[in-house]
């Protein structure tokens, strides 16, 4: 076995050792750290746990100075884990590669990390394990720690379909835009009639289809509207002013914490949105409100001009 092929399937910090720079840097490491968790993009990994399997080295600055038995002078394995516990408790994955690099991203924060290995295997899925490796260094000077970007708080609004369909639409969209915070629009599935099942889960996606459907007729309406269904994308439309209709499928089916309330609910299921982006509140025009809800509630009659 050529050099190049052993350190490809050797343990990270092997690998760690052999490309190592000029500049010594000390190195902490995970081994076989194995969770059990659902991810994956196959219908079959969904509903069930497999176990995955994380073996990471993280490569940090050399202590100047006696370490003097101090654990705050140095990284402390509990950091590993919980950026590990924290990605996989953010939401629902559907690749190892994408929670590879936010596990990496996630370590590269603490102010003593220079570069790191992260091996991830699954080990339910075939005879062997099946996995990821990568390596990140960050891109700042060392000791340096990179600046918290401020999360916006956004402005949640349900719309019934009889708000959808109102004459006020446009100038309730305008006083919107006047609080100047990040906007983003709910609904529920439309008037007419979807499929009926009695297998649950496929239910499930009929409702929030249908829920999607009714999104894309609300942008229709109105051209600062634009339909969204990731996080990333709603990231990226809060910090740069885009009105957003969320299509709610991919979330809810990807999130860690699934929601107990059902699509047909249209308006707890948006609180129960609005809570997750800790929203500043949410206003439902021309629906109930829900008996419980996370985020305050504010109710608006279909039939005001002002909100």
């Amino acid at each position: 076995m050529t050099s190049d092929t052993r350190l490809a399937f050797a343990h990270p910090s092997e690998r760690a050792a052999a490309t190592a720079g000029p500049e010594p840097l000390d190195r902490i490491s995970l081994r076989d750290h194995i969770v059990a968790v659902e991810i994956g993009a196959f219908q079959a990994e969904r509903g069930v746990t497999q176990r995955i399997c994380f073996n990471i080295v993280v490569e940090v600055q050399p202590l100047t100075g006696p370490v003097d038995d101090d654990v705050d002078r140095i990284l402390s394995y509990d950091r590993v884990t919980e950026a590990i516990a924290y990605e996989l408790s953010d939401e629902r994955l559907n690749l190892l590669e994408t929670l590879a690099e936010r596990v990496a991203d996630r370590i590269l924060l603490e102010r003593q990390a220079m570069r790191v290995f992260v091996r991830i295997e699954k080990l339910d899925r075939g005879p062997g394990a099946l996995g990821v490796e990568i390596v990140r260094a960050r891109d700042d000077a060392p000791g340096s720690q990179p600046d918290a970007q401020e999360v916006p708080h956004p402005e949640l609004v349900y719309l019934s379909n009889e708000a959808i369909a109102s004459p006020f639409l446009a100038g309730w969209l305008d006083q919107l835009h006047q609080m100047g915070r990040p906007l983003i629009l709910c609904v529920g599935a439309s008037d007419a009639t979807a499929p009926q099942l009695a297998h649950k889960m496929a239910q499930r996606r009929i409702d929030l289809l249908a829920i999607e459907q009714n999104a894309w007729v609300l942008a229709s309406k109105d051209d600062r509207c634009v339909v969204v269904a990731t996080r990333t994308e709603l990231d990226w439309a809060m910090k740069n002013g885009q009105t957003s209709v969320w299509a709610p499928s991919k979330i809810v089916l990807d999130s860690v914490d699934t929601p107990s309330v059902q699509p047909r609910d249209a308006v707890a299921l948006a609180a129960w949105f609005a809570a997750s982006f800790d929203a500043t509140e949410m206003l439902v025009i021309g629906a109930s409100l829900p008996a419980k809800a996370s985020v305050p509630l504010r109710a608006v009659a279909v039939d005001q001009d002002r909100l």
